[in-house]
């Protein structure tokens, strides 16, 4: 899951994608309202959240949050707001917002606001994704096959998740890193090989029928 992060105080910012990162999340920070506009509005499709700032210097967050909207981009946005009226509540949820988080906040908060909003999936997902005898559980992040339990990182279940959403379609590697990884991953070093060897050996191995399948000059599949 990638999650673009809008924030003017760097130092917050910089706080939030470390925060999220160790959860497994891959995350792209910007600091001025309009750069963070432009970012959505042309690369909307690579996030599955925007957590945004409702104070901006440049452009307010509910001026960004009406504009992208008015523009059909359906991505989910989280604003984070010091305003504690419930008018200004309101407000920023009539303009788009699919949830908001008064400032100062716990982070354990921020992190159930973020499963709340993406488990609200542009069209309905089963609440387990099945492949064959390989069963993921995106709610308790448990990965089963023929019943065994297989222990997995939080890298390598992203991974698994993202081929397992889109199974047997040839993803690139591209599509693969722009998901699990932030903007500034190299996308021409061999990490994904390196998470993809792995898991093979812990979906795999010991297995008949091989599940995670290589498509030469594109990149992986997780094949039915």
């Amino acid at each position: 899951m990638k999650i673009l992060v809008i924030e003017d105080h760097e130092d917050t910012a910089k706080l939030i994608k470390k925060v999220l990162k160790k959860e497994g999340y891959a995350v792209d920070y910007l600091t001025t309202g309009a750069a963070g506009q432009r970012r959505i509005e042309l690369n909307a499709d690579d996030y599955d959240l925007v957590i945004l700032d409702l104070m901006l210097p440049d452009k307010s967050g509910l001026d960004i949050c009406k504009e992208v909207r008015a523009q059909n981009i359906s991505v989910p946005i989280l604003v984070l707001t010091a305003k504690k009226e419930r008018e200004e509540k309101v407000m920023l949820l009539n303009s788009g917002a699919d949830d908001y988080l008064v400032k100062p906040f716990e982070f354990e908060e921020l992190s159930a606001r973020i499963r709340a909003i993406t488990r609200r999936p542009k069209k309905t997902l089963p609440t387990e994704l099945k492949i064959s005898d390989l069963i993921l559980n995106p709610a308790t992040r448990k990965v089963t096959r023929d019943g065994h339990e297989i222990d997995l990182t939080l890298k390598e279940f992203r991974i698994l998740e993202y081929l397992m959403t889109h199974s047997n379609q040839a993803i690139g590697r591209e599509d693969i890193i722009s998901n699990v990884w932030d903007f500034e991953f190299d996308s021409f070093s061999n990490v994904l090989d390196v998470f993809i060897n792995k898991l093979r050996n812990k979906v795999d191995r010991g297995y008949p029928r091989k599940l995670i399948q290589t498509v030469r000059g594109i990149g992986y599949k997780l094949r039915d």
